[in-house]
């Protein structure tokens, strides 16, 4: 399935970008808004689980590994906690197993290296899709 057949099914996701970096934000942002996806990007873990803690809803949540305040893998298990069930997926630009597994452990549904590509974002899209049956 290409990026405009995901387009065509009338499905808009909403993804929330947890990353300190502001230049990585703004590429996910705009990769993302190519999709036809509604973006929302927070600086860290904290200020993603207050969102839901407000009663804020997204379809992806895109999780930074390492940030202040509150890391990707404390944020994750937090919103875990909290009872939420949609796809977190782990971006980080540590290549190792060992520290990709260690994060997932925390609840992620995948893990991938930073930045995104238009193909992982097909993949993660393709896995919405899947999940929500549409």
């Amino acid at each position: 399935m290409t990026s405009k057949n995901i387009l065509t099914l009338g499905q808009t996701f909403s993804v929330l970008i947890v990353d300190d970096d502001k230049i990585i934000r703004r590429i996910h942002k705009v990769l993302l808004n190519k999709f036809g996806c509604e973006s929302h990007a927070v600086e860290n873990g904290k200020e993603a689980v207050d969102l839901y803690v407000s009663g804020k809803h997204f379809d992806l949540i895109l999780m930074d590994k390492e940030m202040p305040v509150m890391d990707g893998p404390k944020a994750t298990r937090e919103l875990r906690a909290m009872g939420v069930n949609n796809m977190i997926v782990g971006v980080t630009s540590r290549g190792l197993d060992s520290e990709k597994q260690a994060f997932t452990e925390a609840g992620l549904d995948y893990c991938v290296q930073k930045p995104l590509t238009s193909e992982t974002i097909t993949s993660l899209l393709q896995e919405l899709v899947k999940k929500y049956k549409i």
